[in-house]
């Protein structure tokens, strides 16, 4: 890679980090919540589905 196309490379980085719009902090706590309870959630679900398969193959045999 030349050296202009470095440069070229690197000014454009520079320009596409400016666009970039940060959360502020109420905005990320409730995003991070939301995630982290989605989390829990829908991870009590796969463990009820994973129990009642279980149950029911250990029944079966």
């Amino acid at each position: 890679m030349s050296e202009a196309r470095k440069k070229s490379f690197f000014k454009g980085l520079k320009g596409e980090f400016k666009k970039i719009v940060w959360p502020d902090r109420k905005t990320l706590t409730k995003q991070t919540v939301t995630v982290i309870v989605l989390s829990l959630v829908i991870g009590a679900l796969i463990a009820g589905i994973d129990f009642l398969f279980n149950a029911g193959v250990s029944y079966i045999y």
